[in-house]
């Protein structure tokens, strides 16, 4: 019985994209591969995960269909594919990134003129981003060009020990992370790091069970964003800037920059109404033009 309870409590976790299992094998294969599978295993490991994921695979074939309209089915199911492979080799990638191997993450700053100037108010800089291409990449990217201090809020995962895993690959690469809860005093340590000009960075295509958020369209569909990084602006003074990131290929990335969007000090409803379709707009954008690197499986 026990061993019973073990076995499908094993599938159960083969059945989740952020399954502790599937991290500790593209650990393993990372640390002992040779390099040919490292750069060549991903794609057949992405596929691996699409076939046996198959509400993912519904959740990823409803947001295509979301930025590129219903196509045939071939054309779909290839796309699906194509981002269960980006999935795959981001998430190898930033296992590299943080290993012995010499290979080391680059990327190009799409307009990075907009976080340039952003970034010389001093009030700090609040990025928005989302589950898209290689977007743990942004963090020590944008680091590495303008020596930026980056702190990312992240809802914390399903199961703590893959996000053990996973958090140790951040923390080799220099990548702090600070995990939200419920706690309305969490706040206070973002906005003192933001005083220090530093920069948080926050996830908007997923709003986390018990936080607040703002009603938009997404593709002409209903979204909700989270009300947070508009509130923890008005509270810092700090503009929010929209980064999102795509793969180009093994280790290299494009950081895709959109205009700095500022809020009063104590806005109104409308004024967060309109911030909230702002940083959904330049989200849209950008996914309608990489639908392939956007990893919503919710």
């Amino acid at each position: 019985m026990a061993l019973s309870s073990r076995l499908r409590a094993l599938f159960d976790d083969l059945r989740q994209h952020d399954s502790v299992l599937w991290r500790r094998a593209v650990d393993a294969s990372v640390t002992y591969g040779p390099d040919v599978l490292v750069r060549r295993c991903p794609a057949l490991f992405g596929l691996a995960v699409g076939a046996v994921l198959p509400a993912q695979r519904r959740a990823v074939r409803r947001n295509l269909r979301l930025a590129l309209g219903p196509r045939g089915a071939l054309e779909e199911y290839r796309d699906v594919a194509r981002v269960f492979i980006n999935f795959a080799g981001c998430l190898t990638d930033a296992f590299i990134a943080s290993s012995t191997r010499p290979d080391r993450l680059t990327g190009v700053c799409v307009n990075d003129e907009h976080f340039t100037n952003a970034y010389r108010r001093g009030l700090g800089v609040i990025v928005v981003t989302a589950h898209a291409g290689g977007w743990q990449a942004a963090a020590p990217l944008l680091r590495s060009v303008h020596a930026a201090d980056v702190i990312v809020v992240m809802q914390r995962e399903r199961d703590s020990r893959a996000q053990a895993i996973q958090d140790g690959t951040r923390d080799r690469v220099g990548m702090r992370i600070q995990h939200v809860d419920e706690d309305p005093l969490a706040i206070l340590p973002l906005l003192a790091h933001l005083r220090r000009r530093g920069v948080v960075a926050i996830q908007i295509d997923r709003l986390p069970s018990g936080m607040r958020g703002r009603d938009v369209e997404l593709f002409g569909k209903p979204w909700r964003v989270p009300e947070g990084p508009l509130q923890l602006a008005a509270a810092s003074g700090a503009p929010i800037v929209p980064v999102f990131t795509r793969r180009t290929g093994y280790m290299q990335y494009e950081i895709c920059i959109a205009p700095p969007i500022s809020l009063p000090r104590k806005p109104g409803p409308s004024e967060l109404d309109v911030a909230a379709r702002q940083v959904t707009g330049a989200m849209e954008s950008f996914l309608r033009a990489n639908p392939t690197q956007w990893f919503h499986f919710e």
